[in-house]
């Protein structure tokens, strides 16, 4: 029987902060970081997977990753989906590390990490890319992956069930439309905060030439700026192409919806993250004062009840997904179930180191087998970093192409270990110089 012998862990980082890539108000000086997990086995192949952090705090999370080691390793592989359902059970089950938490913060992404490690793992075994593999799941096998203690007030496993059953007799015609047509993307290249108006402009004309059809701009830094930036962008894409706003969680309910006002009549598509993740009852006030404009947000939303809450309140407009973010795999598909009963579209978050690797399987997955439905959907691209990736994302006519390759995308080529590595690496020990 194959075993996990070895969970290795590196402090990966990149030095965005240098040419402002990332930046927002919220987060002016990101430098996109990966708490880089390998499951080592004695028989091959290896598994994968990352927690997202940038920068500082990078070490924190790789230690949290390494106390989760006593629950992998000597352990057999995970190959099946009852294996991983027992995976995840026992990483939130650890009493001790819970206390940390409960199922939020970094405990919670280390679980996440090591979750997503296991499934590329499974899925590289079985010679799938992870989407395909999670697709050709029965709807029991899926619904057995979740935990629904604190959901069942809000979705039962027999409507998961009903869910995955209605859209089960078209999944082969959905995968195959998937591999022919990909998945609609919007970019937010043109709008991190510390771009000059310039490159604003000259990125949206690119943006609109490779397909794209929504552009997002970061907000919140000052309301004069936002405005102008806005206006430009409006006036570079026209009114046909959606603009999207992100505050990074940057202001208080009332300065939000006063903030959004004066950005309405340039037709914002969405404001995301316009106050702290954790409000519901502000996110419904915001949602309420600004209709038709939509609110999203999900990207720092620490677990499922969260979200759960957020669909419950009717506070929420667009859920953002983000693969590492909450505790893996499991917990992101019990929140693909939650909006696709609840009725409101899952369009992910990928700003940041293999995040657009990573969540791509996931929305390819849900519009498979879960909600059969791209309507107001799309997944974020940020066109960086993914050279240094063995399966990097790729779009093209403003379309995520379908993942072929085994596993969840997420391995970093070696040169990148290398070089990256913090802070004995090349690329940080030359800086210091």
């Amino acid at each position: 029987m194959a075993r996990v012998v070895a969970l290795d862990v590196v402090d990966i980082r990149f030095p965005t902060s240098r040419e402002l890539d990332g930046s927002d108000a919220m987060n002016p000086d990101p430098d996109y970081s990966a708490a880089y997990v390998t499951l080592r086995t004695d028989d091959g192949p290896d598994g994968y997977g990352l927690a997202f952090t940038i920068g500082r705090g990078n070490d924190v999370q790789a230690a949290a990753i390494r106390a989760l080691a006593p629950h992998v390793v000597g352990k057999p592989v995970p190959q099946t989906a009852a294996d991983l359902a027992a995976l995840s059970a026992e990483l939130i089950g650890d009493s001790q590390l819970r206390w940390l938490g409960p199922e939020k913060g970094v405990v919670h992404m280390a679980i996440g990490a090591v979750v997503n490690a296991a499934w590329d793992l499974a899925s590289r075994r079985a010679g799938l890319p992870l989407w395909r593999f999670l697709a050709g799941l029965t709807p029991e096998e899926i619904v057995g992956l979740i935990d629904f203690r604190y959901l069942s007030d809000a979705l039962t496993p027999d409507e998961a069930l009903g869910i995955l059953r209605k859209a089960e007799p078209t999944r082969a015609g959905r995968i195959a439309q998937l591999t022919e047509q990909g998945y609609p993307a919007y970019t937010t290249s043109p709008g991190w905060l510390g771009y000059s108006d310039e490159k604003l402009s000259r990125l949206a004309k690119q943006a609109l030439a490779e397909g794209f059809d929504m552009i997002k701009l970061k907000v919140g830094g000052d309301l004069h700026d936002d405005v102008r930036r806005m206006k430009l962008a409006r006036e570079v894409v026209g009114a046909g192409v959606r603009v999207a706003v992100d505050a990074n969680q940057r202001w208080d309910t009332d300065a939000a919806i006063r903030w959004m006002r004066e950005l309405a009549p340039y037709s914002p598509y969405w404001i995301e993250e316009p106050t702290s993740p954790d409000d519901v009852l502000a996110h419904r006030a915001i949602a309420d004062a600004l209709a038709p404009i939509k609110v999203a947000t999900g990207e720092h939303v620490q677990n499922r009840v969260v979200f759960k809450q957020l669909l419950q309140a009717g506070a929420v407009d667009v859920v953002q997904i983000d693969a590492c973010r909450v505790g893996g795999v499991n917990e992101n598909i019990a929140i693909l179930l939650l909006a696709a009963k609840f009725g409101v579209p899952v369009c992910p978050h990928a700003g940041g180191v293999g995040l657009c690797e990573l969540v791509r399987h996931l929305s390819f997955f849900d519009y498979a087998a879960v909600s059969a439905s791209m309507d107001g959907r799309v997944i974020e691209w940020v066109d960086h970093l993914h050279e240094h990736f063995t399966d990097p994302a790729e779009v093209v006519g403003g379309h995520y192409l379908a993942p072929t390759r085994p596993g969840f995308s997420a391995q970093l080529r070696e040169e990148t270990l290398s070089r990256y590595v913090y802070p004995d690496g090349p690329v940080w020990t030359e800086s210091v110089a």
